[in-house]
């Protein structure tokens, strides 16, 4: 299964999340949220605020993805976005996508009040 470690205190990504769990098929993801368990994102030498700061997948290989590359794994796991995710990976299309995505996540965990908590 791919395991998808996500913040559930954020309100935009438990909606997306929210509606992924919806629409993808029984036994295809194991979700995660990094704001109540850290003990699997440890063992994989990922911290809590990284975590925080940018989506995390690991594949059924045990590889770990994190940001554009997560989505990208996400994506094609479901049958509806399959096209979204191998169209993210694209040359040009992935180097904006990065910077975007980047962008949006700094900003993104700067907000959110419980992210801050823990850089204090």
């Amino acid at each position: 299964m791919i395991t998808v470690f996500f913040d559930g205190k954020c309100s935009l990504c438990s909606a997306e999340i929210g509606h992924y769990k919806k629409i993808v098929p029984k036994g295809v993801f194991t979700w995660v949220d990094v704001t109540k368990s850290t003990d699997r994102l440890q063992r994989l030498g990922v911290s809590q605020i990284e975590a925080l700061k940018s989506l995390h997948v690991q594949n059924q290989s045990g590889q770990l993805f994190s940001g554009v590359d997560a989505f990208a794994v996400l994506w094609r796991a479901i049958p509806r976005w399959r096209v979204l995710g191998i169209v993210v990976k694209l040359p040009g299309v992935y180097q904006i996508a990065k910077i975007l995505y980047r962008k949006f996540a700094d900003r993104r965990f700067k907000r959110l009040s419980h992210c801050q908590a823990l850089m204090s």
